[in-house]
């Protein structure tokens, strides 16, 4: 968007940057100026400012909109509206929006960019490993709220009190001593699951909406300079706000938005040498929408009427199962001799549920000669239980992206990375 604005203001023409939160502006004016914007032909504000100010704004040729997804709210549009000779790019990492309603309505096209998987081959973000405690807390989410999320009292009937003593153990199993920034539902809940990590000797902090911003400020700064592991917030940190250290998210609430979803899940991938990145799902947000890394029909998601999150994935018929010893959420198909791939113990495939409504099809060749080489090669074997921290040659490394999907380069890039390989 720099670039754009860059490019625009030297050819002379005003350029109107739109943003809905104070600490993302303020992220933004420092690029765009660092970029060589001419600042003197930028507009750049929040929405809620510059909707009551439209009358007196001066005219756009350019209009760059940040978290798109939010763009036909009526304080957006009201501003858009004003300038309809204006060309508007709308950006967003999840356009995709909770309801029937969809961006086709205010877009002519989208043009997608690299998926997550190809950005992890490429290094720009972390791999990770996906965790889901038993038990589904879905029945009882039947109030919305006017987004089209459920309800707090919907998630508080759903989200008992003893999943905060949870919380606390499941971190302590699978992600002991990492960074990591709790998402759950109100207040009341944050304050206590802060309050369980504290009394494990664990130091966290609770911040929500009503956090003075000096004491938001001193909790991040506190987190980024690794003073304290635990950041429990009530939807802060979702979207725009650079955390850069977090190793761990943990979804203490149901959504239901894909938006959301990606956004709490997706906030730990920022990639560090031999980083591994956890994510624990604790309310079952998996089976509405899939992995995070999943392929999606972002053409499709644009379009209005009525679509479920999960027929946006490109692979619909995936069955997913969730390990009973360490809760690891693996692929059915992944599951052999009767073992989870992560942990080794005894796994119960029949309890896996498919997506109904679609036709099974047969394991491809690929498949089949990479179970093959998983049963009787050792270097398979070795590296299966292992993170990408543990492997040590460029056999490891190739058969761990042959494991987990990833593309030959992923390997390459990691090899350099660990000195491997010369760069």
């Amino acid at each position: 968007m720099a670039e754009i604005a860059r490019r625009t203001t030297n050819n002379g023409k005003r350029v109107m940057f739109l943003i809905h939160r104070k600490e993302v502006l303020q992220q933004a004016v420092r690029t765009f100026d660092k970029q060589d914007v001419n600042l003197d032909l930028l507009t750049a504000g929040m929405v809620q400012t510059l909707t009551r100010r439209v009358d007196k704004l001066p005219t756009p040729n350019v209009i760059l909109v940040d978290e798109a997804h939010h763009a036909l709210a009526k304080s957006y549009q009201r501003i858009l509206d004003k300038f309809p000779k204006a060309i508007v790019l709308l950006f967003t990492a999840t356009p995709h929006r909770t309801g029937r309603v969809q961006l086709d309505q205010i877009a002519d096209d989208i043009i997608v960019g690299q998926s997550i998987h190809e950005l992890t081959e490429q290094g720009f973000l972390a791999p990770f490993r996906y965790f889901q405690p038993p038990g589904d807390f879905d029945s009882k989410l039947l109030k919305r709220g006017s987004t089209g999320d459920f309800t707090n009292d919907s998630m508080q009937q759903a989200m008992s009190t003893k999943i905060f003593g949870h919380i606390v153990k499941q971190y302590k199993r699978i992600a002991p001593g990492m960074q990591a920034v709790v998402y759950t539902y109100s207040i009341d809940s944050a304050i206590k699951i802060a309050a369980e990590f504290n009394s494990e000797g664990i130091s966290a902090v609770e911040v929500d909406g009503t956090t003075s911003k000096e004491k938001r400020a001193v909790a991040v700064r506190k987190f980024r300079d690794q003073k304290i592991k635990i950041l429990v917030n009530v939807n802060l940190f979702t979207e725009g706000v650079d955390l850069p250290n977090v190793d761990c998210v943990i979804m203490a609430r149901p959504t239901a938005s894909l938006a959301l979803y990606l956004q709490f899940s997706m906030r730990c991938l920022n990639p560090r040498p031999g980083k591994t990145a956890i994510i624990v799902d604790h309310a079952n947000n998996f089976k509405s929408f899939g992995y995070p890394d999943d392929d999606r029909d972002w053409k499709q998601a644009i379009k209005s009427g009525k679509q479920k999150s999960k027929t946006l994935l490109k692979d619909p018929g995936l069955s997913i199962v969730t390990c009973d010893y360490c809760f690891a959420v693996v692929k059915a198909s992944e599951v052999k001799d009767g073992k989870c791939p992560i942990c080794g113990k005894p796994i119960k495939v029949h309890e896996a549920k498919p997506i109904s409504d679609v036709d099974l099809v047969e394991a491809t060749k690929a498949r089949k000669q990479l179970v093959k080489k998983i049963l009787h090669d050792n270097v398979y074997q070795n590296v299966i239980n292992k993170k990408v921290n543990e492997l040590h040659t460029m056999a490891e490394l190739q058969a761990y992206a042959k494991i987990h999907g990833y593309k030959p380069g992923w390997a390459f890039f990691q090899a350099k990375r660990k000195g491997i390989l010369k760069k």
